[in-house]
């Protein structure tokens, strides 16, 4: 392995064998069509049949419908107009969606294409941030890895949060690499910022980057140690600003005068981000006592068939060490993982004699903290974890991998070592495809197989030093080694494009998912002839009807385009509003019509059920509105259980 450390070959040989790379690839000039090409490849990965989901997952769509037509919603995260409850999250991620719908009127493609272009931009700026540290023919390679990842090819054609999370949080890394070049503290500031825009697109997950933002400042940044503290602290400053201004200002405006916030029993953000979204993801429990109705956090496909304990296994599996490349997570994720850490393994060792503020180090510091600190938080997490969730690890994953391929192969004739690692790297990736294909057998087979034989091959020639073959067999090795760690992914993203995902647990992959089921809540689907009653008889009421849950609620408001009332909040278990409330608001003339089931007691959109204050007042709810509210038949409608509560007692 002391190999590895060995000078590079004289500059001659080594552009011949960076030629031998170049002409493998098919480029004619990296410098002049890499970028754009990566651009055009996740475009067309990201945008092409891009509405095949329509509304996706419409909690989101729901917020930014409501948000396209009040800044308050906007500035709340409000899942109607008339700010009755929020998201359960921070409201940045529904900007960009809010503006698109201004812009192109509500549609199913206003909703997603933010989403892609952040897609297209975060391989963009992954490009430029690996560039700075290995340089071109890595970032290429990164750019690659990260635009077929299948899990960036789900959420970047999805309206979760986790678009614009990923986003901010590879911006940041860009910034922060600037700033290491010279010790430029407004470059750390920047990614400082950054890192706290994504807390309030996702709360707590943004800071697990943190640690190896630290790190890598304290460590690498060519200035002196006092400086290097003083910047350390100077940015946990602007991290803590950034994400708290918000938090700050929501918590002193009185419950009274903002809408409920969703999620939570006590009517706090900070609730939120310390229990239901914050350490209950961790540890499994959730202090808030919020959502502890089987974790549907994600409704839809995933989220119906029970839950164990507060969400974790029922939808990602058993926390354990490989817990990434289980049925759950493996395909969405962990192509590309063993060669990642491989690469880390092998980039430390290669730099471990260099001076501490050499960009190459510094890369592989950023990078793999970012990586490690995920598979540890993610590998042993008992609370909810949705698949998609490690869409955030894909940045870090496809950097280490290109870094890794890029600085072996210079070795290549130079070092036995790095031929070797180079060939397992190959080989590792093409096993790992070939686990995860088995773990969905019908989808193409016999291309796992294929994958093994092909990465075999390729390995087999990559340990051949360049001297002794012919420089063709040099670019079919490139070629085949290509095709072996890139089909697997690719297959699962070419299906990810072609198939509709809906609810709150979508994943990547030949992984049917039914667009338009119940979740919590439940009435999905409602018809013109509701819709039309409704706007009909709105009056001067503030919103058009009241259901329980958002997905009940969104069936509605995305058709008319008008606020209603979510009970309940996300799942409909949130303790907004109590009966006098209600009462309330229908005495007031705020609200007319109440939608508690399709037969009045059960079935979906029912009121009612589940423990704690949520349950209990939808049962008061349901049972006041029955006896005390006129029963409505709608000429058209097959939906049920509408109640006119005007004057009523």
């Amino acid at each position: 392995m002391a190999e590895l450390t060995r000078p590079l070959p004289h500059a001659t040989d080594a552009d011949d064998t960076a030629s031998g790379v170049v002409a493998a690839i098919g480029r004619i000039s990296l410098e002049q069509l890499a970028l754009p090409g990566l651009a055009a490849l996740a475009g067309v990965l990201y945008l092409v049949n891009l509405t095949v989901s329509g509304w996706a997952n419409t909690y989101y769509a729901l917020a930014a419908q409501a948000a396209s037509q009040s800044w308050t919603a906007l500035f709340f995260g409000s899942l109607d107009a008339s700010n009755f409850v929020t998201l359960d999250k921070p409201p940045l991620a529904i900007l960009p969606m809010a503006l698109s719908v201004k812009l192109l009127g509500l549609s199913s493609f206003s909703i997603l294409l933010p989403e892609a272009l952040l897609g297209v931009g975060t391989v963009v700026v992954l490009y430029l941030a690996v560039r700075r540290s290995f340089g071109e023919p890595a970032a290429f390679l990164a750019g690659l890895v990260a635009a077929l990842t299948p899990v960036a090819v789900l959420i970047f054609r999805y309206d979760n949060p986790d678009a614009l999370l990923t986003f901010l949080l590879v911006t940041a890394a860009w910034a922060l690499t600037r700033g290491l070049e010279a010790g430029r503290l407004r470059w750390a500031l920047l990614a400082a910022m950054l890192v706290g825009f994504a807390f309030l697109t996702k709360y707590l997950q943004a800071y697990l980057v943190l640690p190896a933002f630290a790190l890598t400042w304290l460590v690498c940044a060519p200035i002196s140690l006092r400086r290097r503290i003083g910047g350390l602290l100077a940015t946990g400053l602007t991290v803590l600003v950034a994400s708290g201004w918000w938090v700050a200002i929501v918590e002193l405006i009185p419950a009274a005068s903002r809408p409920y916030i969703g999620g939570s029993t006590g009517n706090s953000v900070l609730e939120l981000i310390f229990g239901y979204d914050g350490l209950g993801r961790i540890f499994g429990n959730n202090p808030t006592g919020a959502g502890l109705s089987s974790a549907v956090d994600g409704f839809g496909a995933g989220a119906a068939g029970g839950a164990a304990g507060p969400g974790g296994p029922s939808f990602s599996g058993t926390p354990g060490l490989l817990r990434l490349f289980n049925d759950q997570l493996g395909g969405q994720i962990a192509w590309f993982l063993p060669a990642a850490l491989i690469a880390l393994a092998v980039g430390l060792f290669m730099y471990r004699r260099v001076g501490r503020s050499d960009r190459r180090l510094a890369g592989y510091v950023l990078w793999g903290g970012w990586l490690v600190t995920h598979v540890i938080v993610f590998s042993v997490m008992s609370g909810i974890i949705h698949s998609y969730y490690t869409v955030a690890m894909a940045p870090a994953i496809a950097a280490l991998a290109g870094a890794g391929a890029w600085d072996l192969w210079r070795r290549r004739d130079a070092s036995v070592g790095a031929r070797v690692v180079l060939a397992l790297a190959v080989l590792a990736t093409g096993v790992v495809a070939f686990v995860l294909l088995d773990h969905t057998s019908g989808f193409v087979p016999g291309l796992g197989f294929a994958i093994v034989a092909v990465a075999s091959a390729a390995a087999l020639l990559l340990v051949i030093p360049v001297q002794e073959i012919d420089r063709r067999i040099v670019r079919g090795a490139v070629a085949l080694a290509l095709i072996a760690v890139l089909a697997g992914p690719a297959a699962y993203s070419v299906a990810t494009m072609a198939m509709g995902h809906s609810g709150g647990d979508p994943a990547a992959g030949p992984i049917s998912d039914v667009i338009g089921g119940t979740g919590p809540g439940g009435i999905v689907a409602t018809g013109d002839a509701l819709t039309e009653y409704l706007l009909d008889n709105q009056g001067s009421a503030r919103w058009i009807v009241a259901v329980t849950g958002s997905q009940s609620a969104a069936a509605i408001q995305l058709a008319a385009e008008q606020p209603v009332m979510s009970m309940g909040g996300f799942t409909g278990m949130d303790p907004t509003p109590t009966l006098q409330q209600l009462q309330a608001y229908v005495a007031s003339g705020q609200l007319r019509y109440v939608l508690i089931g399709q037969d009045g007691a059960g079935g979906p959109g029912r009121l009612g059920g589940g423990g704690g204050p949520g349950g209990q007042a939808s049962r008061q709810i349901s049972s006041w509105v029955a006896g005390s509210c006129t029963a409505v038949t709608i000429s058209g409608s097959s939906v049920g259980g509408l109640y006119d509560c005007a004057g009523a007692t």
